[in-house]
């Protein structure tokens, strides 16, 4: 009888309701003498058979009488580790580990009168940092269940991640909620470093002061291994190692926030892409304008000229790039960068030496970070940057393998799916391997879904930046969206055959898709088309049969148009399907008169008014006529869409041109 009445008393201080019969029983607990709550707790844990009943009864006596701690602090703990390896748990994140670190671990190592040897409090603080990160990086897909209502503005946070509902089996809702994971994590750190004395000036540092201080150590110790020097040792792994996967969180949270949270219709989430900036491929061409007069549309003197691709070495590694970046897709794109640049050097001092690079990889053989898709994005993002792009490319299979097996953490149907394979195209091109570069982004245009609206050009919503290095190092974090990946694929088959139409080796085929592509974001690409029909006229002829299937700009049916008359050049053009010779030098045929036709501007020069009036007619066959009016009613088509078209309909063509 007095065993269910303590049972039932106990059970109430464990309770989290507000009844008036908890209250009532918890009032009365409270009357009793302390020795008598103490051993009735005591006596209370003795009847519980439940490892996890118990331990919960225990933490009421160790919070209730801190100097309980002492006797049974350190065996509550090593009884919560041996539950979860009998147990036989998948994850870290379970309802043992989390009692041991969140509850217990806090009571054993601020106590004073609790003596710890350093390697157990090394094993500890492994056991905590191995929870808390898997807690931070759980999936989505767990907590989907139990997601609220939510501020749209926190989700957008990786750091705000704590307050969302998740229950971890074995536990209540209340008692799976951590607050300030990381702030806990590093906690933990900063005690087991004054328990072991470490070379600890202050507390609280930032992660860059933290990673400033163990550069330092590592400066004036070159051997850890040294008897003298191995507490040293754990104090740069450990510490470099938390500040590592901090950051590398926090960027990858923010470039790629579906990882860790279910996606919201009002958060507007949108994952972002590392490449290497390609405005470039428009520059580098020595044009004479005087050839080209009859231009009605001109450049700005103003205009910046850029280095060109082709001569663009791989020249980032080893040195600081700049990484470019739309501050209203990213609003705090300076501490995502931030947080990017001390991961980057995290990760590189605990490659430094082989003593520290021994330990941080077996600390990832036993968390298994091979498996985890999050590092390996920012990890490939890291080799990325250094311009290890051969290197990156492995990573970036690796990264592919990932997502084929956790398909459930990224948003099916969209081009999440394709980080990999937009990225694989940009390092095989850095590589100058044009004809895989071209293979892996048609793949990629194979799931964009051009855009209907105008496009809004990149390159002019982000603001220029100096760099004190070439341009052709920068860097842009561009959303992957299919707004903005297929002006980047498209850039890039047009630096790939830019490439080769240039060459003095006579290509008109690799000429014509040069031509169609430039169509893309003009007119920036104005002086490399008027390079193009240069190279035309010294051909004297010029054969590219698509080019009424796909070449839409106003200026440029102008200019092929004027090719054909005597101030032209007469230049022999075999442009329809299916033709020869288009070009005779015939009078016209008879009642026909000299005239002239329109050509209406296109959308995105609507103000503009574009007249042929060169005798376009004069002397050439009524079909090509016909083609270059009936050309001039489709400059109005959406651009992309033609585009899209043009990629998917000629992959074998186009990638026939690159053999």
């Amino acid at each position: 009888m007095v065993w269910r009445e303590i049972s039932v008393i106990t059970a109430a201080l464990r309770n989290d309701a507000q009844d008036k019969q908890t209250q009532f029983l918890r009032g009365l607990f409270e009357t009793l003498p302390g020795r008598i709550q103490c051993e009735m707790l005591l006596k209370a844990t003795e009847q519980c058979f439940n490892t996890l009943e118990r331990a919960e009864m225990l933490l009421l006596l160790l919070r209730r009488f801190p100097e309980s701690v002492v006797q049974h602090g350190v065996s509550l703990g090593e009884t919560l580790l041996e539950a979860e390896n009998m147990d036989d748990q998948d994850s870290p994140v379970n309802c043992f580990r989390k009692l041991f670190v969140c509850d217990v671990l806090p009571l054993i190592i601020n106590n004073p009168e609790v003596r710890l040897p350093a390697n157990l409090l090394y094993q500890y603080l492994h056991k905590a940092a191995e929870f808390y990160i898997g807690y931070l990086t759980r999936s989505p897909s767990l907590e989907s269940q139990h997601q609220g209502s939510q501020d749209s503005a926190d989700l957008k946070s990786p750091t705000k991640r704590s307050t969302q509902k998740y229950i971890i089996e074995g536990l209540t809702e209340k008692l799976s909620v951590i607050i300030e994971p990381w702030d806990r994590l590093f906690e933990i750190l900063s005690i087991v470093a004054m328990r072991c004395e470490w070379q600890m000036d202050k507390a609280n540092r930032s992660c860059g002061e933290i990673l400033h201080r163990m550069k330092d150590l590592c400066r004036y110790i070159n051997n850890f291994d040294d008897e003298g020097h191995r507490k040293y040792k754990h104090q740069v792994v450990y510490s470099t190692l938390l500040v590592f996967f901090k950051n590398a969180f926090q960027y990858v949270g923010s470039i790629q926030p579906s990882l860790f949270q279910v996606p919201s219709p009002s958060s507007n989430q949108v994952p972002l892409i590392l490449l290497d900036d390609l405005s470039n491929i428009y520059g580098d061409v020595d044009i004479d304008r005087s050839k080209h007069i009859h231009k009605r549309r001109k450049l700005g003197d103003g205009r910046e000229k850029t280095l060109s691709s082709d001569d663009e070495e791989c020249s980032g590694k080893l040195r600081s790039r700049h990484i470019v970046v739309n501050k209203i897709e990213l609003p705090n794109s300076v501490d995502v960068l931030e947080s990017f640049k001390v991961a980057r050097e995290s990760w590189e001092l605990l490659h430094s030496q082989e003593a520290l690079e021994k330990e941080f990889t077996r600390t990832c053989i036993s968390w298994k970070t091979e498996t985890w898709l999050w590092l390996r994005i920012f990890i490939t993002d890291m080799i990325i940057y250094q311009g290890q792009y051969r290197k990156a490319i492995n990573s970036l299979h690796q990264l592919g393998a990932l997502q084929g097996t956790q398909q459930h953490v990224i948003n099916r149907g969209t081009l999440e799916q394709q980080r990999a394979l937009i990225q694989m195209a940009a390092c095989h091109f850095a590589l100058g391997e044009y004809r895989m570069t071209c293979d892996k982004v048609l793949d990629v245009m194979c799931s964009i879904i051009p855009c209907t609206q105008d496009v809004v050009k990149v390159q002019e919503e982000i603001p220029k930046v100096k760099p004190r290095f070439r341009k052709g190092s920068d860097l842009k974090l561009l959303p992957c969206t299919s707004k903005t990946m297929m002006p980047y694929c498209l850039q890039l088959i047009l630096a790939c055959f830019k490439l080769r139409a240039f060459t003095d080796i006579r290509d008109d085929l690799a000429l014509g898709h040069v031509v169609v592509l430039l169509q893309l974001d003009w007119p920036r690409g104005e002086n490399l088309f008027l390079k193009a029909v240069d190279k035309i006229c010294q051909q004297g002829s010029f054969q590219y049969e698509n080019f009424f299937n796909y070449v839409t700009n106003i200026d440029m049916l102008e200019e092929f148009a004027y090719l054909r008359t005597t101030e032209g050049g007469k230049i022999h053009l075999e442009l329809l399907p299916n033709q020869g010779i288009l070009i005779k030098n015939s009078s016209p045929p008879l009642g026909l008169l000299p005239q002239e036709f329109k050509l209406q501007p296109s959308s995105q020069a609507a103000d503009r008014h574009h007249t042929v009036t060169r005798g376009i007619t004069k002397g050439v066959k009524e079909d090509f006529r016909l083609a270059m009016e009936r050309q001039v009613s489709r400059c109005a088509e959406n651009l992309m869409v033609v585009l899209h078209r043009f990629c998917i309909a000629e992959k074998i063509i186009l990638l026939q041109t690159l053999m």
